[in-house]
């Protein structure tokens, strides 16, 4: 019961960056000013084409996970499918490691994955979050502009962290943070960290680190990586959508840009 309860938590959070603010007007929210406000209105205005990349693709995914205090962990393998519809299914390649692990670790987070969510109630959207511009400048000079979010309500699902988006396009290259409320007493605090990569001027996940600390079994950790980069694109996007092409990430399906 109490590994049920951890695990299903961190298979709930994993995919918060998915939902996209496609289809929320931008409305200026409290603390963002000129010329800031005009970088996040880019963001925002790029969620549909964001959604219409991973969307009707397959990709080459690994995801790590380990109980720490058990100190067991496995390693999964798959194929990640996204529908038109944003149905997320998977195909197990290879699997190694303890078989608890793959049981009660990332079979729960595979099934979350598939599971229907309100993606307007957790999105990075003035609606649901203050932005304030906390650096101009990301590590090593690039041109990154990090603003610090502020959750409006204390909501499981919303956190406070940080936002990186690349100046010149508005895409989003980090989101970090610790989520605000947690959804059982058995839970102390979950803290992840978010990458994207930025591919023929879109940003696609690159990486998910996401760490749970509980009170009674201790820490846990699940990692997603991406194995395989995004193919430069073979088409142009339209009416379509976009098609994109790669060893492991491909269009199967046409998707209208909704």
């Amino acid at each position: 019961m109490r590994s049920s309860i951890l695990l299903a938590t961190l298979t709930q959070f994993t995919w918060l960056g998915l939902a996209l603010a496609a289809g929320s007007p931008f409305k200026p929210a409290t603390g963002i000013a000129d010329p800031s406000l005009q970088l996040v209105r880019r963001y925002l205005e790029s969620a549909w084409m964001r959604r219409a990349t991973v969307r009707g693709a397959e990709r080459r995914v690994e995801i790590s996970a380990t109980l720490l205090k058990l100190r067991k962990s496995g390693v999964l393998r798959a194929l990640r499918r996204v529908s038109c519809a944003g149905q997320v299914t998977y195909q197990t390649l290879d699997f190694s490691g303890d078989p608890r692990v793959k049981r009660e670790v990332i079979a729960r987070y595979l099934a979350a994955e598939s599971e229907e969510r309100d993606p307007g109630s957790i999105a990075i959207t003035p609606a649901n979050y203050e932005f304030r511009l906390k650096a101009a400048r990301g590590p090593g000079g690039q041109d990154i502009r990090i603003f610090r979010l502020k959750p409006r309500k204390k909501r499981v699902g919303l956190f406070k962290g940080e936002l990186w988006l690349d100046a010149a396009t508005g895409m989003p290259l980090r989101e970090t943070g610790q989520f605000v409320k947690v959804p059982s007493l058995f839970l102390k605090r979950i803290r992840f960290v978010r990458e994207y990569e930025i591919r023929g001027g879109v940003s696609i996940p690159k990486s998910i680190d996401s760490t749970v600390e509980t009170r009674l079994v201790g820490p846990a950790e699940l990692h997603v990586r991406f194995c395989d980069p995004i193919g430069e694109a073979d088409a142009t996007s339209g009416s379509s959508g976009l098609i994109l092409a790669g060893p492991f990430y491909r269009q199967e399906e046409v998707c209208h840009a909704n």
